[in-house]
């Protein structure tokens, strides 16, 4: 006898949860199953996804401890606080990633109790159109849904010829398990992913030099701020190599040897204690059995969706990583709500113009909206405001002086079109130009609020008074 539901979701990362919480909250019997593909202590389902378990949560942990250990040995002294030479104990640092990785999985479990969401242990995969619904099997169970979400996320995408161990050839799991500081470590792929991983074991003393195929550096990022960052990331000491086409990968059992092809089109071969490799991330779409019910994929293995994050099958949907976009954790979660409310007839709405995207090394890079270089490509005509953090008492006071927010604005109508950071804190600043651009506000909008003083969010006001050729203290 199959379990029956008014919604089934599969995969209980980020989307997933999300989703499954939202439609338990608008009164529908709902379920969510997890295929527990991280390691559980107890061998039950591990929720969160990537983001928590192996990804987001984890690595921000890591970038956390390895800061203040570069604070305490090389910018402490500048404020006059003098403490002996510093020491990382690598394993209590891992430790301490893992406890909160812990509190946080075992946290969703709570949440899902908490909102009557049924949890089910296993992989979903779809077997047919039924009457009322769907029929899935969900480990050894059949399970029968009206309709069903899938949020089965993304994996690392792999180089041909070059295995990953996670030991010595890593990706973005491995990546934060490293038991020791490596004399050096090697990364391929100058992403997100590479470069926090990067300055992680960077500040802990690593010698890290980042191989990177694209001719551009974070060409996704305003060309400002990649300039910015290229600059800033090379002064402390990532060794960042463009134009670079990875050769043969020998992995010993000690250290790995990468031959590659240089800008210049020279042969060189880097020997390092451990490799990462990352070069993105891949859909979650093997096992759905997809085919059986014709569900569509495109050409990159992606469910294919609508606006509103329908698929081609009624009753089917799907959001977060499997789909277009951004793989982004909230990116999925605003997808995960939307559905939900329009399973209840509520008109769910996502803005993908106004999603953030952040990197979260030190500085930290954000940004939202269009690009300069995009505004430019479309024909756009637009006003620009930029203001450097030296400017900013409070960023002197931290000993945060570098980089600087940029405002773009319709020439037009004024109507704020981009914000992009670099600096102290850029992750939280970055929020109030999402807020503004959700509201359709214009440069001018923010260069009337008063902004609390001393904050780094002075800048934020300038930048948008300096849109206007008006800036206060710059």
């Amino acid at each position: 006898m199959s379990k029956e539901f008014d919604v089934l979701v599969i995969g209980g990362g980020p989307g997933g949860y999300v989703a499954a919480i939202r439609a338990a909250q608008l009164g529908f019997k709902t379920a969510c199953c997890e295929s527990n593909p991280y390691a559980d202590p107890k061998g039950e389902p591990r929720l969160g996804g990537t983001c928590l378990n192996v990804g987001c949560i984890p690595s921000k942990a890591l970038l956390h401890t390895s800061h203040m250990f570069e604070e305490a040995g090389h910018a402490f002294e500048s404020q006059g606080i003098v403490v002996s030479k510093p020491k990382i104990d690598v394993d209590k640092m891992v430790a301490r990633k893992s406890g909160i990785v812990d509190q946080l999985t075992g946290g969703i479990k709570g949440l899902f109790k908490k909102n009557k969401v049924t949890l089910l242990n296993g992989h979903g995969s779809f077997v047919a159109k039924v009457d009322g619904g769907w029929e899935l099997k969900v480990g050894d169970e059949s399970v029968v849904a009206k309709q069903v979400i899938v949020a089965t996320g993304s994996k690392a995408r792999h180089l041909p010829g070059i295995p990953v161990d996670n030991k010595i050839v890593c990706d973005n799991v491995g990546a934060l398990d490293i038991d020791a500081v490596p004399k050096k470590l090697a990364v391929i792929g100058a992403g997100v992913i590479g470069l926090e991983m990067g300055s992680v074991w960077r500040r802990l003393g690593a010698e890290v030099i980042v191989l990177e195929a694209m001719p551009d550096f974070l060409a996704a990022a305003d060309v400002d701020v990649a300039k910015e960052a290229l600059k800033v990331f090379t002064k402390q000491g990532l060794s960042i190599n463009l134009s670079c086409k990875i050769g043969e990968v020998k992995a010993g059992k000690k250290s790995v040897s990468i031959a590659y092809t240089d800008k210049d089109g020279a042969e060189q071969k880097l020997e390092a204690d451990r490799l990462i490799v990352s070069v993105g991330r891949i859909p979650n779409t093997d096992g759905l059995n997809a085919e059986a019910v014709g569900l569509k994929l495109n050409e990159r293995g992606m469910i294919e969706v609508d606006a509103h994050c329908r698929t081609n099958l009624p009753g089917v949907w799907a959001v977060g990583d499997v789909v277009r976009g951004p793989m982004l954790a909230h990116k999925a979660m605003e997808e995960a709500v939307m559905v939900a409310e329009i399973i209840a007839g509520q008109s769910g709405h996502c803005n993908f113009d106004t999603v953030p995207w952040v990197i979260y090394t030190s500085p930290e890079i954000a940004w939202v909206g269009k690009t300069e270089q995009e505004l430019k490509r479309d024909g756009v005509a637009y006003r620009s405001g930029k203001i450097p953090f030296m400017a900013n008492g409070r960023a002197l006071g931290m000993g945060e002086p570098t980089g600087f927010v940029k405002m773009l604005a319709c020439a037009q109508t004024d109507r704020i079109l981009g914000v992009h950071i670099i600096g102290a804190n850029a992750s939280e600043l970055v929020s109030e130009a999402v807020v503004a651009m959700e509201f359709g506000a214009a440069s001018e909008d923010l260069a009337r609020i008063c902004h609390a003083h001393p904050t780094l969010s002075e800048v934020v006001h300038e930048a948008a008074l300096a849109v206007d050729k008006r800036p206060l203290h710059f």
